[in-house]
């Protein structure tokens, strides 16, 4: 019987298309960050442009969603492989050759950066764009930052967050190239390797801001 709802190749599409859009906004954002470690200044008015206006609260409004999307799609194929294997699930296999760690577990990835991205909202977004848009005076970025990264805990916990974003990435990137057909047994393996790449240098963008603040300043 015919079933109403998205096919798995359309919901594989919504995945890739609202994972594309985050990384292009963690490309940003670590960009941003860079900022407070060049000109602190700069850094300040940045926080200001994308304070409590319009296009930012738009904007905010806009990757939100993008988060919803992605996080109820990666549920629902997760559930759907899961029931697809059967009795196989429960024969203790080892990882088939070819398939990396982070593929297999990109759910489990998923969770602990979900869980890392509710502390990061609670130490800076909530206390910055959040407090502007009730009526408040936000915080100063640069101020919250050194306080953060000023204790050894944040801080590992916080590295910690980037290495379980990495292995999302480094998986992630190169499955939105295939999910949009940029892949062929040709650009395979280059497509892997520039993933990796890419996710290497979002990362490094935050890695190198939670050092600089927490082990030189």
């Amino acid at each position: 019987m015919y079933k109403k709802g998205l096919s798995s190749i359309t919901k594989k599409l919504i995945m890739a298309i609202t994972g594309g859009a985050l990384v292009l906004f963690l490309l940003f954002h670590g960009s941003m960050n860079l900022v407070s470690i060049i000109s602190e200044d700069g850094y300040r008015w940045i926080c200001e442009f994308l304070g409590a206006n319009w296009y930012a609260i738009i904007g905010t409004m806009g990757l939100a969603v993008m988060v919803v999307l992605h996080l109820i799609y990666a549920f629902i194929l997760s559930y759907q492989n899961f029931k697809a294997r059967g009795r196989q699930r429960y024969a203790v296999n080892e990882r088939p050759e070819g398939v990396s760690w982070a593929s297999k577990n990109m759910l489990a990835l998923g969770a602990f950066i979900l869980f890392g991205l509710c502390f990061h909202l609670y130490d800076f977004w909530s206390k910055m764009q959040l407090a502007e848009i009730k009526g408040g005076a936000p915080v100063d970025g640069i101020d919250q930052i050194k306080f953060i990264f000023s204790h050894n805990y944040f801080s590992v916990m916080y590295l910690l967050w980037l290495v379980a974003i990495w292995f999302h990435l480094s998986h992630g990137i190169a499955s939105v190239m295939q999910s949009i057909g940029w892949n062929n047994h040709v650009w395979q393996n280059r497509i892997e390797f520039l993933g990796k790449l890419f996710a290497i240098i979002i990362v490094l963008l935050f890695v190198t801001v939670v050092i600089y603040y927490w082990l030189i300043v």
